[in-house]
């Protein structure tokens, strides 16, 4: 009988019975943004650094040069399809061979009649029929757009003048007005204008050749005013600071081989910009979109954080990409910086490959340079030990890191309060796996550096 007990204790010490593991994917990111282009964190670090914005953009968008715009204006999507367009501000309204005048105190109201443009004052007095387009040009004062606009902001106030024109049952408003005038609606909606001058410079001389190369004027209009182009949100969101920036770079813009070049801008690199075909998948390379180091971008919030999800969260995200219960993720790819390009999302019938941008879509995520680690904890069945022939319990933990860390260490904590206290180191297995005695009940985690497995009650 004592041999067989003996035995019966070696069985129970090297397969412990083991509950349903806790699990946890923690995802390490950095960055905020697609990553090409200028950082706008970094850029206000090189300026803090007392770079000039002529280095800071030469930095970002290597071999480019500042050249000098043309005076042509541009033409902004404001409203579209209304059933009226409401403005005040105007001096003027004039169509195809007719020209009324209108106070520039007075609110007039547009509406679709007679196959073209309707425009009566607030009481409805009619102030003429225009065939369309209609444009309305301010006094010295600027124009009043009442109602709210694509770009969220209400009863907006913008230079130069309005285009009216027919949009299928409605009327579409578009802002006319010099391009130095919308960058400056422009730099204070990308950009703090608390920032160092320098940066804000170089975020006009970006935003002056961005709206430039994106200009689609087959659309009837060149630019949105949201992120669709850039924030645009005209006289009410200029600041002091802002105009002086766009005032001092006049005109300028960045060129390459004589033409303007399309000059991506975003919040945090993370310490490095990226290649921009390896962010916009499909994209041609470009000379002057290549990734840079970012060595000032960590003053940024977002310079470093990361999310935490339970395996069910991340199957609902993911979706149609999950085949079966999902698993992991596996990096296939990553670009000159750490920014994922493609990889494997792994479920229990299967694999199936997703890209950098959609992965970071589907999780919420500030970026794509992204680590992931899966940690799984679980009780074990008491340990038993014969000690003088008698067995005491001993209750462990067991469960894995993956991908194994780094020197294979784990520290085991335990709660007290609300803090977590260090118990023991555990080394892991080649592949991540851990088992480990506790010193009584209460609840337990595993930590490699800031990564923290899931908190597991000992009972």
């Amino acid at each position: 009988m004592r041999r067989i007990s003996l035995l019966s204790v070696a069985f129970l010490l090297l397969f412990p019975a083991v509950g349903q593991a806790a699990v946890r994917i923690v995802v390490r990111g950095a960055g905020f943004g697609h990553g090409i282009g200028l950082s706008q964190y970094g850029a206000f670090g090189y300026a803090q650094h007392g770079s000039s914005y002529r280095d800071i953009l030469g930095h970002y968008y290597e071999g480019t040069q500042i050249s000098q715009a043309s005076s042509r204006p541009v033409r902004v999507l404001l409203q579209s399809g209304r059933s009226a367009v409401s403005f005040r501000g105007g001096i003027r309204v004039s169509g195809p061979g007719e020209t009324k005048r209108v106070s520039p105190s007075r609110t007039y109201v547009v509406r679709q009649g007679g196959g073209g443009l309707v425009v009566r004052n607030a009481n409805g007095k009619l102030v003429g029929r225009f065939a369309s387009p209609v444009r309305v040009p301010s006094g010295q004062q600027a124009i009043r757009l009442l109602g709210g606009g694509i770009n969220g902001v209400k009863d907006g106030v913008y230079h130069g003048a309005l285009d009216l024109q027919r949009s299928g049952g409605g009327v579409t408003a578009i802002n006319v007005l010099p391009l130095d005038w919308y960058v400056q609606g422009v730099v204070p909606g990308e950009m703090p204008s608390s920032w160092s001058f320098e940066a804000l410079k170089a975020q006009a001389v970006a935003a002056r050749s961005y709206a430039l190369a994106t200009i689609n004027p087959g659309a009837g209009f060149d630019l949105y005013p949201d992120t669709r182009s850039q924030v645009y949100r005209g006289v009410g969101a200029e600041r002091p600071s802002t105009n002086a920036a766009v005032r001092s770079t006049a005109r300028e813009i960045l060129t390459s081989g004589g033409r303007v070049v399309i000059t991506y801008y975003f919040s945090t690199s993370g310490g490095e910009t990226e290649n921009v075909e390896n962010s916009f998948l499909g994209s041609p390379a470009r000379s002057w979109l290549r990734g840079v180091d970012d060595p000032y971008d960590g003053i940024s919030p977002r310079h470093r954080w990361r999310f935490t999800f339970t395996p069910r969260q991340l199957q609902a995200r993911l979706g149609g990409y999950v085949s079966g219960r999902f698993r992991k993720v596996v990096v296939l790819s990553r670009g000159v910086s750490p920014r994922v390009i493609r990889a494997r999302v792994v479920g229990t019938k299967g694999n199936r490959v997703i890209t950098g941008p959609t992965l970071r879509s589907r999780l919420g995520l500030f970026d794509s340079w992204v680590f992931f680690t899966r940690v799984s904890t679980s009780q074990a069945s008491a340990l038993r030990f014969a000690r003088a022939g008698v067995l005491v319990r001993r209750p462990a933990l067991v469960g894995a890191f993956d991908p194994a860390p780094r020197g294979r260490k784990l520290s085991l904590e335990r709660r007290r309060g609300h803090q977590w206290r260090h118990v023991t180191t555990i080394r892991t297995s080649s592949h991540g796996g851990y088992r480990v005695s506790v010193p009584a009940r209460g609840v337990y985690r595993v930590r490699v550096g800031q990564t923290a497995g899931p908190a597991v009650r000992v009972r």
